[in-house]
C-alpha cells in the first residue's frame, strides 16, 4: 500500500512540476511580462495550491490559457502594448537582416 502512494505521490508531483513550468514559460512570453509578475504569478499559484492541497491543473485548468489570464490581469495595458509593437519591429529587422543574408550567401 506504501509503494502504491509513493508511486501515486511522484507522480502527482511531477504533474505539477509540469504543469508550473510550462505556466511559467508562457507567462514569459506574454508581451510585458518581467520577472517580477512571473514570480508574483508563481507565488499565487504556490500559495493557493497550498492552502486547498489542489494540484494546479485542478485549479487553474491548462497553463497555457492560464499564462495569458494572468498576464491581462498583472502586466498594464500600456506595458504589454508597447511590448508587442517593439516585438514587431525586432520582428521586421529580423526579416530584413535574415534577406540580407541570403542575399549576400553569409
Amino acid at each position: 500500500m506504501a509503494t502504491r502512494n509513493r508511486t501515486t505521490d511522484a507522480g502527482q508531483e511531477k504533474d505539477r512540476e509540469r504543469w508550473m513550468a510550462r505556466f511559467q514559460v508562457r507567462l514569459a512570453m506574454q508581451p510585458g511580462v518581467d520577472r517580477s509578475v512571473v514570480l508574483q504569478a508563481v507565488e499565487e499559484v504556490t500559495a493557493h495550491c497550498a492552502e486547498t492541497d489542489e494540484r494546479p491543473r485542478t485549479a487553474f485548468g491548462d497553463p497555457d490559457a492560464y499564462a495569458v489570464q494572468v498576464a491581462q490581469r498583472l502586466v498594464p495595458q500600456d506595458r504589454a502594448a508597447r511590448a508587442r509593437r517593439r516585438d514587431g519591429r525586432l520582428d521586421a529587422l529580423d526579416s530584413v537582416l535574415k534577406k540580407a543574408r541570403d542575399a549576400t550567401g553569409l
